[in-house]
């Protein structure tokens, strides 16, 4: 029985060795995963700067709750992953850089987001919907995944005739448009020249209308109109565009016309939930660590050995 009981134990032993052996020659395994490689754009206009999230107890802007969803967004990506960063103001995005591999290029991204300010921005205007088709043309030839960043309020206010076509574009761009901000109207920061908080923005601050082109109603309801010297009439404009709330009816529509996803952002847990859809990954071959596979069954075979 001693002889059996000994033997048994050098087998174990003597398999924790070749164990170890294996793990030495094969310390990892090819399989597939999905990866992401993934454009954040985010709106930098001044009604991001509206403060309607909350985290520990205290109120912050739109933007700053976009980048901190970004960064917690980037320790989920798996490594192998791409992330690139750009901006969007005026009519425009402009892509600050190509997207990097996560892991590698983790403290640069990370830095990027956390700079990210409206003062960045090179014009006051907010032409979203031009803005978006923008970034769907740049990124139209490049196998991407789009997540547009905006609270989806235009600046000035939308002019019905002057639609963005979307039909050169529509479904050549997989991807996604987040919704930033709260339902209810709130207040928009203004800030002096050095960047100080001067107060918020008036009524008179900011256009209540658009006065571009032909106007969008029919002349017999605009009051004051005429033609050749006030199209959109004589009357002060009235209306609450000094006020920000999340434009999501807005941001739907811009979906359903550029054949992107639409979300809104509320934490960065459902943010992540809503970028693991299958349309958006890259199934692609890694290398996956089996070490601690081969530590555990070491581990066994040593508790065996000592009772």
């Amino acid at each position: 029985m001693k002889a059996i009981l000994k033997d048994f134990r050098i087998g174990c032993v003597v398999l924790s060795m070749l164990v170890l052996l294996v793990m030495t020659l094969y310390p990892s395994h090819s399989q597939k995963s999905p990866i992401y490689k993934v454009m954040f754009i985010v709106d930098i206009t001044r009604s991001m700067n509206a403060e309607d999230y909350q985290m520990d107890d205290k109120r912050i802007s739109r933007l700053e709750f976009v980048k901190r969803s970004l960064s917690n967004l980037l320790v989920r990506l798996p490594c192998q992953s791409q992330v690139g960063l750009g901006i969007f103001t005026e009519r425009r995005s402009a892509i600050l850089f190509e997207p990097v591999e996560v892991c590698t290029g983790f403290n640069e991204l990370n830095k990027s987001i956390a700079a990210l300010d409206w003062r960045m921005a090179w014009a006051a205007d907010s032409r979203i919907a031009s803005g978006l088709l923008n970034t769907l043309q740049q990124l139209s030839n490049k196998e991407t995944t789009l997540v547009f960043i905006s609270d989806g309020q235009e600046a000035p206010p939308v002019n019905l005739r002057y639609r963005t076509d979307f039909a050169e574009v529509k479904g050549k761009v997989k991807g996604i448009i987040v919704g930033a901000g709260g339902l209810q109207p709130v207040t928009i920061p203004k800030f002096n020249h050095k960047g100080q908080p001067s107060g918020v923005y008036g009524a008179d601050d900011v256009p209540q209308r658009s006065s571009f082109g032909e106007p969008d109603l029919n002349p017999e309801k605009i009051e004051g109109y005429d033609a050749r010297n006030a199209p959109f009439g004589r009357a002060a404009a009235k209306g609450i565009e000094h006020l920000s709330a999340l434009h999501e009816s807005y941001l739907l529509q811009l979906a359903a016309e550029t054949g992107l996803q639409y979300h809104r952002l509320q934490d960065s847990d459902e943010l992540w939930h809503a970028l693991q859809i299958p349309e958006f990954a890259l199934p692609t071959p890694v290398e996956a660590d089996i070490r601690g596979y081969y530590a555990a069954a070491v581990l066994i075979l040593l508790i065996v050995f000592h009772f």
